[in-house]
């Protein structure tokens, strides 16, 4: 089984203030667990920067002319309240963009088995035309679209991100070709995804997890709610908004999920993905901002990627 990672030196440009959750150190932290030994049989890649007009898959292009003029030439600029752009804002999410491209075109010309993705700023909370919740442009989004302009049929987002993806589920609202399936914490930012909201097609799954849920409690939330969904929808591809804030040590959220589960459910999509897919799933990196639980969990992922 091949694993393809992607990333790439931008994402360390993004720049945020001091204290803001969504640093640098994330991707550092990252690549620290991935130089482990046990990791050597990873193909790493640098992640292409896409033309901005590609985010046009997901957003319309005034929104993404709008995201592009506000790239400043120095210091920062507020998008909102905790959406930051520095010089090398732009250059990053724009490699996310293109690491995600890079990735399907991988999976679906069968050159790897899987891939991970791993760039900063995350997506999901990127609305078709809003930037909000550290997110400039939904890479995960753009990657199913691409998924399906490359001939996929039918394509699954799946998001456990501890945040529900607000913005992917608004971008795919009344899409029947795109089934978007996410458990996160509620109540929590951004307010969105309760059980309810299904969508024009009914091709929206909301499986809410209430605050000090564990494990045990998710794991049998992502199997009823989320894996029967998306077995039942027979994918040709599944990406995954891989935010693994939900861990116990997590700052930002209330949930009690270990590196193990992260692993587990990996392994579970991965089986779903066999049966509809050929293997096919590419996962992006969203959140996830306790440094040590975001390196467990991401190692624990990535072992579950490569076959371990």
């Amino acid at each position: 089984m091949t694993t393809l990672y992607v990333s790439h030196p931008a994402a360390l440009d993004h720049a945020v203030p001091e204290g803001h959750p969504e640093r640098p150190d994330r991707i550092r932290a990252i690549e620290r667990v991935l130089e482990n030994e046990r990791f050597s049989g990873l193909v790493r890649t640098m992640a292409p920067q896409a033309e901005a007009s590609v985010a046009t898959l997901a957003h319309p292009a005034a929104y993404v002319e709008a995201i592009v003029e506000a790239s400043p030439k120095d210091g920062m600029v507020a998008i909102d309240s905790d959406t930051l752009m520095s010089p090398g804002s732009l250059e990053a999410t724009l490699r996310a963009v293109g690491g995600g491209i890079m990735a399907v075109d991988a999976v679906m010309g069968c050159e790897c088995s899987n891939a991970f993705v791993a760039m900063r700023p995350p997506g999901h909370h990127a609305e078709r035309t809003r930037a909000m919740g550290f997110c400039l442009f939904n890479h995960a989004a753009i990657a199913a679209r691409h998924a399906r302009a490359k001939g996929a049929t039918r394509v699954a987002l799946v998001d456990w991100d501890v945040h529900h993806g607000n913005g992917s589920q608004d971008i795919f609202w009344d899409d029947a070709d795109v089934m978007y399936a996410s458990t996160h914490q509620m109540p929590l930012f951004p307010g969105t995804g309760a059980a309810s909201e299904r969508g024009a097609k009914d091709t929206i799954v909301n499986v809410p997890l209430r605050p000090g849920d564990d494990g045990a409690v998710f794991r049998e939330a992502f199997e009823a709610g989320i894996l029967a969904r998306v077995d039942a929808f027979a994918p040709d591809v599944i990406i995954l908004s891989a935010g693994f804030d939900a861990h116990h040590l997590d700052p930002l959220a209330n949930l009690r999920l270990t590196e193990a589960d992260f692993g587990w459910a990996t392994r579970k999509l991965m089986e779903v993905a066999d049966r509809h897919a050929g293997g096919r799933l590419v996962s992006m990196l969203e959140g996830g901002y306790s440094l040590d639980g975001l390196g467990r969990s991401v190692s624990a992922h990535v072992d579950a990627l490569m076959g371990r």
